[in-house]
Formats: C-alpha cells, sequence, structure tokens
C-alpha cells in the first residue's frame, strides 16, 4: 500500500475521530461524553481531535449528521395525492421513534440533546429557525407538485404545521413514551394536506420588500463551479444548467423561496448554504437538511420532489465561484446562469427576487 497524502491522512484520522465520538455520545450523552476519552479511544492525541474540530458540540453535530446521511430511506408506500403523500411522510418519520413497549432504561437516542443545545445558545437558534423553514419550504413544494396546476396554490404553511406536529411527537416520543398513538400522528399530518391557512385567503407569500428590490446588474463572466452534491437527492448537483443559483448565509435561508417563486419555468434553483462558522453550523445544515429530505424521498414520487436543489458549501468553494470570496451568516447573493456563464448578479436583500426574475 502506498503512502497516504495529506488529505487522505487527514480525512482518515477525522474518520476515526467520528467513530470514536460516537460510540463515547451513545454509553455517555453529549453532557458526560469527554474530549479526552474520545481522544483515546481513537487512538489520538487531544490535539488531533481539536485540530479537526472545533469543539464538543461541533464534533457532536458531526456524528449526528453523519448519522442523517447515510441512514436508509424510510420504507414506506409513496403517496399518489398530496394527502396520502403527507402521509407517508408523516409515516416515515414517526417510524424511527422510541416506542411505549420498548425495554425502560435502554439506551438513550443519539439526538437526545441536540434541542437542548439549540435552545441554550442563541448563535445556533437563528440558524436553526432558518434551516426549519428551509424544510418547509422543501416539503411545501412537494406537496403543491402533488396538487398540481389544477389547484395551485403555496402549501409551505402547511408544511410548517405539519413539521411543528412531528417535531413535537419526537420529542414527547423520548420523554413520555406511549403518549400519543404513532398512528394518530400519521392522521393528523394527512389532514393537514388540504388545510386552508390565513383567515380563508389561502397561503399567501408576498414580502413587502420584493416591490423595491433593485434589478440584477448584468454580467458576462464565466460559470465554472466545483462539483457538488444535491442534499435533497442525494446525487451530483446540475449546477451548470440554466437557472438560479442562491448563495445564502445560515440567517438568510428563508431567501430562496423568493428564487423559487420568481424563476421561469424549467429553471434550475439551488440553494448553496453558506456559513462564517462552518465547524458547528455547516454539520447542522447537514443535519436538519437530510432528516427533511430523508423522508421526502420516501414519501413522494420522483416527480413531485422540490424544483430546488441544496448543496452544502462549508469550504466557500461554490460561492466564490459566484462572486462571493467572503461569506458569513448574513450572506444573501444570487446570480442567474444561461448557456454556461454568469448574466446577472445581485447581493442583499432581494438577491434572489432579482436574479430570477433578470
Amino acid at each position: 500500500m502506498g503512502r497516504l497524502t495529506r488529505a487522505q491522512a487527514q480525512e482518515r484520522t477525522r474518520e476515526k475521530v467520528l467513530a470514536s465520538a460516537r460510540t463515547e455520545f451513545l454509553e455517555r450523552g453529549f453532557r458526560d461524553a469527554k474530549i479526552d476519552v474520545i481522544a483515546e479511544r481513537a487512538e489520538l492525541t487531544r490535539g488531533a481531535v481539536y485540530s479537526n474540530f472545533p469543539g464538543k458540540r461541533a464534533l457532536y453535530l458531526a456524528v449526528l449528521a453523519a448519522e442523517a446521511e447515510r441512514a436508509a430511506i424510510p420504507q414506506v408506500v409513496a403517496g399518489t395525492t398530496a394527502r396520502t403523500a403527507l402521509g407517508a411522510f408523516a409515516r416515515a418519520w414517526v417510524g424511527r421513534l422510541p416506542l411505549a413497549t420498548d425495554e425502560p432504561g435502554g439506551a438513550v437516542p443519539l439526538g437526545a440533546d441536540l434541542l437542548p443545545e439549540v435552545l441554550a445558545d442563541e448563535r445556533i437558534r437563528t440558524p436553526f429557525a432558518q434551516l426549519m423553514a428551509l424544510d418547509a419550504i422543501l416539503l411545501g413544494l412537494a406537496l403543491e407538485r402533488m396538487h398540481g396546476p389544477s389547484d395551485a396554490g403555496r402549501r409551505v404553511r402547511a408544511a410548517e404545521v405539519a413539521l411543528t406536529t412531528l417535531h413535537g411527537a419526537a420529542q414527547l416520543a423520548a420523554a413520555a413514551p406511549g403518549f400519543a398513538d404513532p398512528f394518530d400522528v400519521v392522521s393528523a399530518c394527512e389532514g393537514l394536506a388540504d388545510l386552508e391557512l390565513g383567515s380563508g385567503r389561502g397561503d399567501e407569500w408576498a414580502p413587502p420588500h420584493l416591490p423595491y428590490v433593485p434589478r440584477a446588474r448584468p454580467a458576462g463572466r464565466p460559470w465554472e463551479p466545483p462539483a457538488a452534491i444535491d442534499a435533497v437527492r442525494d446525487v451530483p448537483a446540475r449546477l451548470a444548467d440554466d437557472g438560479v443559483v442562491a448563495v445564502l448565509g445560515m440567517h438568510r435561508l428563508v431567501a430562496v423561496e423568493e428564487a423559487v417563486r420568481a424563476a421561469p419555468s424549467g429553471s434550475v434553483v439551488t440553494a448553496v448554504v453558506v456559513s462564517g462558522d462552518p465547524g458547528e453550523l455547516a454539520p447542522l445544515a447537514r443535519l436538519v437538511v437530510a432528516d427533511v429530505c430523508r423522508c421526502i424521498r420516501s414519501a413522494f414520487p420522483e416527480s413531485a420532489w422540490p424544483r430546488l436543489q441544496v448543496v452544502h458549501d462549508p469550504s466557500g468553494a461554490v460561492a466564490a465561484a459566484a462572486g462571493e470570496r467572503v461569506v458569513s451568516d448574513a450572506t444573501e447573493a444570487a446570480v442567474r446562469i444561461a448557456n454556461g456563464r454568469i448574466v446577472a448578479a445581485a447581493e442583499g436583500r432581494g438577491a434572489c427576487h432579482a436574479a430570477a426574475t433578470a
């Protein structure tokens, strides 16, 4: 066997740390886990752990993200209507929850400390809220495609209520197993598919700043993005296709809906997720998006998967190709792609709408 390259050696070290950390978190929980013990399990120094992960919480989130991304797709029958698809989504979600019949005193779920950590720190709480909004956009777009053009309308608010129900069920299943029948939770979610929200006016969506958004500036430079994975479909992202690429920090993820609603039919819309704190927030984004997309891929036919790609860009390489070489959690920028070139670009509030309508 030849000598490992520096990158290969670093990746091997990272994998050893993740494996050891997973065992430690399972045995002791996040609170009682020790970095020194994780290093000892991995036969590494404490410094080697910190050279790959900035802290224990970043390591915990990386373990959860890896678990979510390699988890099997839930085996449920995909729906044929919006109602049955949302029911299938709920079944896929609740199928992983602990049951009242499980042995008492069993292992605590690996992710049990996630929400306490989110609640404990505003630096994570705001990005988590934006990630939940992105989840609702993805699920809502899938529901809209199941309703079809004859019943056109926004379904993101229904998706928000469904995700609220399912996250609440997950928390209660861990704290009070048997409190609610999972089949009742599924039935409740099915009923949300046709729920009228917005005081009888439907699911309205009209950000007040859109009429005042400056037009995107013309551009004409080549578009040469690096290879990336679309987290929605878990396949190589179609970054070279004509469409809109939105570079969004963790405080502005919700802005991608402006591109989705304004882009011409057939355009590929991509949300490139960046952060000023990729050590902690990048794995959080991977975790939250993977959880919802795994259930979408199981519950909805492929033809109904959302017309939106999500690309995680912790290194900022895709953002740099779009012209954003310095990114933060407040980044909001977008480019319009046509024939392999960037033909328009915009930054700041409303950038997604400006690029999509260029």
